[in-house]
């Protein structure tokens, strides 16, 4: 079983229609895919209603999650944004976390560990363990990521997820062919951030399916 959480079509930065990634998605084996593509509060009501119409292709390919990533969105605003895409219909809220690569507001990582309507903190960089303990407080899982560069700190990510009891997803940040990863590769992204066997088995399998298993076709 191979759910993806994280992945962007050509409603934002990706260079694929949401038909042909998911199709990509259910030749490499997938069950589920999560569309999440960015959104702040100038686009959420354009994005978010065309993901959910891709869910449709649930019936014909694998299940389809439409979702949102909530992308330089201030601090202050995440969790009312978080609520907006909701209300919209994203079943999957995943906030784009402060990597080390990218220069989103300080402060984004700590907001969203503290909503109750974000579901996923991706490549969240050097986060500080208050942020993980707050991520386990309010049932925010951290990601563990495929993609290049926002992954150099996943093993940071891992030790801080445990040492907090904080969940942990393993997700491809998908936005071209050949991002999307099959079970192969997304246990060896996991392995490389030091999770042990059993930890693997929750990020790749127990934690995306418990999220979205009132979903599944």
């Amino acid at each position: 079983m191979r759910i993806d959480l994280h992945t962007h079509t050509i409603f934002s930065d990706g260079d694929l229609t949401p038909s042909e990634l998911v199709y990509r998605a259910k030749e490499l084996g997938h069950t589920a895919l999560a569309i999440t593509d960015h959104v702040d509060i100038t686009n959420i009501d354009l994005v978010v209603p065309s993901l959910v119409k891709a869910a449709e292709l649930s019936s014909d390919y694998i299940t389809v999650i439409p979702g949102v990533e909530l992308t330089y969105v201030p601090p202050s605003k995440i969790d009312a944004m978080a609520k907006r895409a909701k209300a919209l219909g994203a079943e999957i809220v995943v906030v784009h976390g402060e990597t080390v690569s990218e220069p989103v507001p300080h402060g984004t990582n700590l907001r969203s560990a503290m909503s109750p309507n974000v579901d996923i903190l991706a490549h969240p960089g050097l986060i500080t363990l208050e942020e993980a303990e707050f991520a386990a407080r309010n049932d925010v899982a951290l990601e563990i990521t495929g993609r290049a560069f926002h992954n150099i700190t996943n093993g940071h990510v891992a030790g801080m997820a445990r040492k907090a009891g904080a969940k942990m997803v393993v997700n491809s940040d998908a936005h071209t062919i050949g991002n999307l990863m099959d079970e192969k590769t997304a246990t060896i992204v996991a392995r490389g951030a030091g999770l042990t066997d059993e930890e693997i088995v929750k990020a790749l399998n127990d934690t995306p399916y418990e999220m979205i298993k009132h979903l599944l076709k």
